[in-house]
Parts: C-alpha cells; structure tokens; sequence
C-alpha cells in the first residue's frame, strides 16, 4: 500500500531529482540529485514522475524496486521502466515524492522547493523579486530572482549572499543590489 493516500496534485510534490539517461540493458536509469540526502530515497517504497510544469494529475506513483548511489548521481529501478527503450524515454523526466513522505527539515534547513515564490528582499528593504527556482553548479547553488518584468538575475546561494532564508514570513535576505 502507498505511503501517499488520496489526490496528489503537483504542489505536493517535493521534486527530488531528474532523470538524466539510462543505465545498463534492463531498465535502470541514472537520477541527478537535487537534495543532500539522496540515499534517504532509497528507503522510500514509492517514488512520483513527471514532467516539469506537469497539471494537475500527471504525476504518476510508481513502486522504486532498487536505489543506489554511484558517485554524484543514483541509479534507480523502477517499476514503470520495464527495459532499455522505457529508461531512454524517461530522459528529463522529474522524481519526486509527497512532502508527507519526507523527514522534516532540520532546523535551519529546508527543501529547495519550500524556496520557491519566496519574496527576495535585500538590506536596504528592495524587493529584488521572487525566487524561481535554483541552479546547481560545482561552486555554488544558485537562486534564480526576477519579477516576470525585468531580467532574472542570478544570486550565489552562499552565506555572503544569503544573509536569512525565513520559510514562515515568504522572506529571504540578501546582500545585493537591484543593479547587479
């Protein structure tokens, strides 16, 4: 039986990771991580798919049959990716699970996807614009700000930068200016 019971729409859902190719002949396909535990996924009996922008409905629940993690990236089995010719299709395909489903945050810590739509406000009390989304890169996360009007600006997710992230209050404090 599911962990996740009843309807479960697209905001529920923590995305987790992106389906980057295949593995092997049977099926298995390589997972880039976007969390810090991803070998926590590996204890979840059910992993969610879809499509980035997906409506509502179109996340589909399948059964996870095997997770490892093989240097920055996890190989997974599951159960809707029967062969090779499946595994190839999933390419850019989300995972992702019901935030009933995941740990709470540690104190101090929170899933990127809590970061989304929050209002980006620098010192000097200039709302920069929300945040979109984030980047990953090897030196550094990276928020993705902007407002729909002007140009989305890039911010280093480093302590420099990101002076508070505040989840209750929709806040983030940054050290940063509006013309950068």
């Amino acid at each position: 039986m599911p962990e996740s019971v009843g309807v479960v729409t697209p905001a529920d859902i923590v995305v987790l990771g992106k389906i980057v190719g295949p593995y092997g002949l049977r099926g298995a396909v390589k997972v880039h991580p976007f969390a810090d535990d991803p070998s926590h996924w590996a204890r979840l009996p059910y992993w969610w798919i879809g499509q980035e922008g997906s409506a509502p409905g179109l996340w589909r629940q399948t059964r996870l049959l095997k997770c490892n993690l093989r240097g920055d990236l996890l190989v997974a089995e599951l159960d809707c990716l029967p062969d090779r010719d499946a595994s190839e299709a999933a390419r850019g395909v989300l995972v992702g699970v019901p935030r009933a489903d995941l740990p709470p945050a540690a104190k101090g810590e929170y899933y990127w996807a809590d970061l989304i739509g929050l209002d980006v406000i620098n010192t000097r009390g200039t709302v920069l614009g929300q945040v979109l989304g984030l980047i990953e890169t090897p030196a550094n996360d990276v928020l993705r700000v902007g407002d729909g009007v002007k140009v989305e600006q890039l911010l280093p997710f480093v302590a420099t930068v990101v002076l508070d992230v505040d989840v209750a209050s929709r806040k983030v404090c940054v050290d940063w200016e509006s013309d950068w």
